[in-house]
């Protein structure tokens, strides 16, 4: 696979709470590192996502916020 994005992460499919229309999957990529993101349930299909699988976390944006209390 090649892309364009600098932010990709390998990691383990640890969770998938499915959802009428989307799915949250939780991707661990390092030990105690968890990545959530929302996808669309027909592409967790289109996928084959299940637990226990390697998939990427590949985050493409704009703009990162930090902030403080």
């Amino acid at each position: 696979m090649e892309i364009s994005a600098r932010n990709a992460f390998k990691g383990t499919v640890k969770k998938i709470i499915t959802g009428a229309v989307n799915d949250e999957v939780e991707l661990e990529i390092a030990p105690g590192v968890e990545i959530t993101a929302i996808i669309t349930k027909t592409s967790a299909e289109a996928l084959g996502l299940q637990e226990g699988k390697q998939a990427y976390a590949i985050i493409k944006a704009s703009d990162v916020i930090i902030s403080i209390d």
